[in-house]
């Protein structure tokens, strides 16, 4: 993502994992003020954590004094195992989850992701509840509402979805977020990608956090 990007590995509970870390630049935040981590689009269409939506997040956060970690999931680049259809995924951005928090001890965690990515964190979210340690907050960007059995998801979760999505439906996104009465930030325009649209999402993540 830039030229100070740490790449490290996991143990995961097939294998190795691949992940890289961004820190937040010393000068303004001499120390994280929080962990974000970012889960990139499905590993079988291309998906990958230089994804440029995963990066863009990953960007948002390290501009908000986030050190932000991204995993390859599964199978993807120098990542052990093969794909779990969001089963052995959610283990592992667990494993990652634990890794950062061990690393840098008594800070806020936040779970970010992209398309398939959301059902991952929305996954590893319900299960961080169930715990009694939840995220301190959600942010899903193209959520795959219609694609994956997304649960439910805090109030305060911010959802960014493109209105031209024609991988996952607005109409979808807004069906699942309705009964929820949680709020969708549609960007005019953006198709799944958000191909030139991009910097919305950075904008609306770091002016929104600390709503």
């Amino acid at each position: 993502m830039n030229a100070h990007t740490q790449p490290f590995t996991i143990a995961g509970s097939v294998g190795t994992i691949e992940c890289a870390l961004d820190l937040p630049d010393s000068a303004q935040f001499p120390s994280p003020r929080g962990i974000a981590l970012v889960a990139h689009p499905h590993p079988l269409y291309g998906g990958t954590m230089d994804n440029k939506v995963a990066q863009t997040l990953a960007r948002a956060f390290v501009a908000l004094g986030y050190a932000t970690a991204r995993m390859n999931f599964r199978g993807v680049g120098a990542s052990a195992g093969v794909h779990d259809a969001g089963a052995g995924e959610t283990d592992d951005m667990a494993l990652l989850l634990a890794h950062m928090r061990q690393r840098y001890p008594g800070l806020p965690a936040a779970l970010s992701g992209f398309s398939f990515g959301t059902f991952v964190q929305a996954q590893l979210q319900k299960r961080l509840q169930e715990q009694g340690e939840p995220a301190e907050r959600l942010v899903l960007v193209g959520a795959a509402a219609g694609k994956w059995a997304m649960p439910d998801i805090p109030a305060d979760t911010i959802l960014i979805h493109g209105e031209q999505d024609d991988t996952i439906p607005l109409s979808a996104v807004l069906d699942w977020a309705r009964p929820q009465d949680i709020p969708v930030i549609v960007i005019p325009g953006a198709d799944h990608f958000f191909h030139r649209r991009l910097q919305h999402i950075k904008n609306l993540v770091t002016a929104m956090w600390h709503r």
